[in-house]
């Protein structure tokens, strides 16, 4: 069975949970904020304006990303988690690009991140996929970030 994206649903919400707090104690740890918004993504998240996505096969869920809206057109792209097992297959870049196309179709002026150094590959394929790396303000929700990155999809030629 084929893998499809699909937005929020209510029985994912665990998934988006689970995902997300086993993936920052495997690479850093679970901040307060994270803990929040995990535990209340329609507070967070979707009723603000933002998104959530989830890479689904057969019913499970394998990875999941959200667009957090921070400002009028501009969103952060986190919340981004895959199935350890899942891990390496692409589905990650997949949940980028779906991300990116559908900023282009909301006319979303821009995506930005904050991420870790520390983690080379993913930061290797936000370069890939034009994210360009910008000052990590002082007031950053995340302690453990040390890299600010964003892609301005005004500025992207349509393919």
């Amino acid at each position: 069975m084929a893998i499809i994206l699909v937005p929020f649903q209510k029985k994912y919400a665990k998934a988006f949970y689970n995902l997300n707090i086993e993936w920052l104690e495997t690479y850093f740890y679970v901040e307060d904020f994270d803990r929040e918004v995990l535990s209340n993504p329609k507070d967070y998240i979707l009723r603000p304006g933002g998104h959530i996505f989830f890479a689904v096969e057969d019913d499970h869920v394998l990875g999941t990303v959200a667009l957090m809206k921070r400002a009028d057109k501009a969103f952060e792209l986190t919340k981004m988690a895959v199935v350890p097992k899942q891990r390496g297959k692409r589905i990650g870049q997949r949940l980028i690009q779906y991300c990116i196309d559908f900023a282009k179709a909301e006319q979303i002026k821009k995506l930005y991140l904050y991420s870790n150094t520390k983690l080379e590959n993913a930061i290797y394929i936000y370069r890939k996929y034009g994210f360009i790396e910008i000052p990590v303000e002082a007031d950053s929700p995340y302690k453990r970030s040390n890299i600010k990155m964003e892609l301005p999809i005004s500025e992207m030629r349509a393919i």
